[in-house]
């Protein structure tokens, strides 16, 4: 009987920031295939599993792995960083599989974008000051529709998380300039839960500086925005769900 892939978000870094069912199906896997040079080795620890490091792989080569350990009944869990919900590059692999009627699930993950938010202490959505969060990246190799530019979503001066950008820091800063004004906080976080995280703050300003002199290259989520003040002082903005003159289904 052919066994499903399973593609699983790893989480953000922390080994036990992967959801239950991920870690049952890391536990159960005959073959794991993982993103090497992102996923934190610890989370293979004690796995029975035969490992293969994509990191050394191409889209053909991992597909073969696949294809072979599923046609022989075995379990396969594609361990990806993160969630799986974007920047992932399941969809690829997911075409392939379906080309080759090999069934498929998804067991989604803690983004590094929430593990980030989460480090900082804070919501990403503060009432009246922003309530949407717009996730992007900015173009390098892989190109980013034109609508979609970095100085066109700054417009909206929502909070903006910004993955695979900080080395191009001075770009990012660049184009977020034609939206937000140049005191506007911004936030680094490089490896965010992992025992060597860093967290860097700086406005539009100066964090282009402050990155460089800190020597941070990748593996790090830019945040951008006017929320992120809430994390360092009390902004006095209150949402009406816990207001006690606030009337809801719930509380008369």
């Amino acid at each position: 009987m052919m066994q499903k892939i399973l593609f699983v978000g790893a989480g953000p870094g922390d080994p036990e920031l992967i959801t239950i069912k991920g870690r049952k199906a890391l536990d159960n896997a005959d073959v794991v295939i993982y993103a090497g040079s992102l996923v934190n080795p610890a989370l293979l620890s004690g796995i029975r599993a035969e490992i293969h490091d994509s990191a050394q792989m191409d889209l053909g080569g991992i597909i073969a792995v696949m294809r072979q350990a599923a046609e022989n009944g075995k379990s396969v869990v594609r361990l990806h960083t993160g969630d799986t919900s974007f920047y992932s590059a399941i969809t690829e692999q997911i075409e392939r599989l379906r080309e080759l009627n090999i069934p498929f699930e998804v067991i989604p993950g803690v983004s590094s974008a929430m593990a980030g938010a989460a480090v900082l202490g804070q919501e990403l959505t503060v009432p009246e000051i922003s309530q949407t969060v717009i996730f992007t990246r900015m173009e390098g190799r892989t190109p980013v529709p034109a609508p979609e530019r970095l100085g066109l979503l700054a417009s909206h001066k929502a909070t903006m998380a910004i993955f695979l950008s900080v080395g191009m820091i001075e770009k990012v800063r660049d184009e977020l300039l034609q939206g937000y004004s140049g005191d506007t906080p911004v936030v680094v976080i490089e490896k965010a839960t992992w025992p060597e995280q860093k967290v860097l703050r700086g406005t539009l300003n100066d964090i282009a500086q402050i990155v460089n002199e800190a020597g941070i290259r990748k593996t790090a989520l830019i945040y951008v925005g006017e929320s992120l003040r809430a994390s360092g002082e009390s902004l006095g903005k209150e949402s009406k769900l816990y207001n006690k003159d606030f009337k809801h289904e719930f509380r008369k």
